[in-house]
């Protein structure tokens, strides 16, 4: 294979050893069509040529204007803004009417899009009997995963997903209730009341209400800690085509509401892979236990013993990940309320010292936003279960932005991969006496 030098054609030469014959296949933005390769065949009868590629480690499945990933350089862009300025400059609210409209918001647009969220954030009374219905500690994903998905029957009108304005109806729903949502599951898997949300509050700070208040009227909201999760929030907001959001397009794409996409997307981030990959990090930092133990730990992570060195690395950034640079001056700001989380001496020096080894630098491995973003939300209170749950309310736009982009892109039919068929030739039937 061969292909032509910058300023001339933009094509692919193929030469099919096993005939002879040549191929020429057009190559645009950096990628050839994996169809045009179904030309290549050895003879009338054969399919063509497929791609082979387990876990879609190099295959693009659709064409996105929403999030820019450059792993090498450890950049991260929502709709060309770096995710390090939105987190200094912007609210999850604003980065969400960006993700989802491609342009930053003017404060009339932006007074609006809150008003609207705001007004949905109440869920049908009905939703309350569903969630009581759960065992008593059953957990808060587990819970937010199937009342999701159940608010399909609470909005049939949902799938009409080409009709705009309902369409819309829909995002704004879910951005709104998946807090409400989120907090009762806590709730109900701690046995204490639902509470419900306060209209006077921003964002953040009526799903922290929701989460803690107990016997007060209405409850005062830290500042600090208000604005670190509205941060770790637009952190989380979007991550291009990755295990959920793959779902989501994928599930989304036969057509279903987004009510039911949105909760095939939140099952796929409940995995210990995805979206509970930080609680990995917490379990590490307590098995090293202390500072002093960190040099041992390090060794048996290089001498494959079996210990893991969670946090570090990434499918995508062959860098320090973007995302991870702003939490660990977050981590600061919020130790500094909370007092500071004693687990964060054995982060920082397993972090010292993986960064300056050999070992761990030649093979790319740098923190990535899982690796400090469990220190904060523990000392934020947040249980371990609940981590996945906080994951899953920012990641909500993200999810469907690029939904509806799916849904408005020509090219994009129901998702249907190819297979490589290794089982048995055509067999006959054996009859029971004879096995």
């Amino acid at each position: 294979m061969s292909t032509e030098t910058e300023g001339k054609k933009q094509s692919l030469s193929i030469t099919d050893n096993r005939t002879g014959k040549s191929y020429e296949v057009p190559i645009a933005d950096g990628t050839i069509r994996s169809t045009d390769l179904r030309k290549i065949r050895v003879d009338a009868d054969d399919f063509g040529l497929m791609t082979y590629d387990p876990a879609f480690m190099n295959t693009a499945a659709c064409r996105s204007a929403i999030t820019y990933i450059d792993g090498d350089k450890g950049i991260l862009r929502y709709r060309g803004y770096d995710i390090a300025e939105l987190a200094e400059k912007s609210t999850y609210l604003e980065v969400a009417y960006l993700l989802l409209s491609g342009e930053l918001p003017t404060q009339t647009q932006l007074d609006e899009f809150t008003r609207s969220v705001t007004l949905h954030t109440f869920v049908h009374e009905n939703v309350k009997e569903l969630m009581d219905g759960f065992r008593y500690d059953a957990h808060p994903m587990g819970m937010l995963i199937a009342t999701v998905g159940a608010l399909s029957t609470f909005y049939p009108e949902a799938k009409n997903i080409f009709d705009q304005p309902t369409r819309h109806l829909q995002i704004v729903r879910l951005l709104a209730k998946m807090p409400t949502i989120a907090a009762w599951s806590y709730r109900h898997s701690v046995g204490l009341r639902y509470i419900y949300p306060d209209n006077d509050l921003a964002y953040a700070g009526n799903f922290l209400s929701m989460m803690k208040r107990m016997a007060e009227l209405s409850y005062k909201v830290n500042p600090i800690l208000e604005r670190a999760l509205d941060i770790l929030f637009i952190l989380h907001a979007d991550h291009e085509q990755n295990c959920s959001a793959s779902a989501m397009r994928g599930v989304g794409s036969s057509q279903v509401d987004p009510y039911s996409a949105v909760a095939a997307a939140a099952a796929a981030l409940y995995g210990p892979l995805h979206g509970g990959a930080n609680e990995a990090v917490l379990r590490m930092l307590h098995q090293i236990g202390n500072v002093a133990n960190v040099p041992a730990f390090i060794k048996e992570v290089k001498g494959g013993s079996g210990s893991r060195l969670m946090g570090f690395g990434h499918r995508v950034y062959k860098n320090y990940d973007p995302r991870a640079k702003v939490i660990k001056k977050l981590a600061d700001e919020v130790f500094e309320v909370t007092g500071k989380n004693p687990l964060l001496d054995i982060a920082l020096e397993l972090e010292r010292i993986a960064l300056q080894d050999e070992y761990f630098v030649s093979r790319k491995l740098y923190p990535n936003v899982d690796f400090y973003s469990g220190l904060i939300y523990q000392a934020m209170g947040f249980p371990v279960d609940m981590f996945p749950v906080l994951f899953a309310i920012p990641r909500t736009v993200g999810w469907l932005a690029q939904w509806e982009e799916m849904l408005l892109d020509s090219e994009q039919k129901i998702a249907r991969p190819r297979q490589i068929y290794t089982g048995k030739d055509l067999r006959s039937f054996v009859p029971m006496d004879k096995r």
